[in-house]
């Protein structure tokens, strides 16, 4: 009860305030705002309604889901099955990511199919999995953060110099909409598991390094992609 009242407040937080800029530039702007105020205010319900279960749901199921994925992979004792499993969780979560779905669809409404939404969800999802592994190797390995992301982001700007043009802003925003209200919360539940079991309280900060990478796959991979389609 107490996890919905908090959840309830951060919503009303959250969205009261937008909801009352859009209803009062409705009443300035518009002659007759009536009809279209009150489609915006059952609107703005529904999505409360919708975003305060979904909400729930990942505070409930998805969070700690993750972390007990996260804390028992290492103890399996191979270091390949819990890069693999982490490539797959990393996939699975980005696939069922609303905004990656969002962004794909439009990315293929406006190239008349020419970018195909299932394969860019495709790459996206490969990308954080292959970078959430990654990530996971890092901890193990003891590799300083700093290293990996300039690495990464020395890659990313040298790949971009053989990307089409069209290809580079659609790689940035891919990496954007990683960083969803699905996404974000398990991989940073996965990652708490992680280091808690192999380094111990003292180096759960490396947990939200997790976010930081996976959000670099997608964008080498939607270059890559790009690549492909030159």
């Amino acid at each position: 009860m107490d996890d919905i009242k908090e959840i309830g407040k951060e919503l009303v937080q959250a969205i009261l305030p937008v909801v009352v800029m859009v209803i009062t530039i409705q009443l300035i702007l518009f002659d007759d705002p009536l009809y279209k105020i009150l489609q915006f205010t059952i609107g703005a319900i529904m999505v409360t309604v919708g975003l305060g279960l979904f909400l729930i749901g990942v505070k409930v199921g998805l969070l700690p889901l993750g972390e007990i994925i996260g804390s028992e992979l290492p103890q399996r004792g191979s270091l390949l099955l819990l890069l693999f499993f982490t490539l797959l969780l990393g996939i699975a979560v980005t696939v069922a990511e609303p905004d990656v779905r969002v962004l794909a669809y439009q990315i293929d409404s406006v190239s008349d199919g020419g970018i195909s939404k299932s394969v860019l969800i495709a790459f996206v999802g490969v990308g954080v999995g292959l970078f959430m592994a990654i990530a996971a190797a890092r901890v193990l390995l003891g590799i300083p953060i700093s290293y990996v992301l300039i690495i990464s982001y020395i890659a990313v700007f040298a790949l971009s110099a053989f990307v089409p043009p069209n290809f580079i802003p659609i790689s940035f925003d891919s990496g954007g909409v990683t960083t969803g209200p699905m996404t974000v919360p398990f991989i940073i539940a996965l990652g708490v598991g992680i280091t808690s079991v192999i380094g111990g309280k003292s180096s759960l900060g490396d947990s939200f390094g997790f976010v930081a990478l996976a959000s670099i796959g997608p964008v080498l991979a939607v270059m890559l992609l790009g690549v492909i389609y030159a």
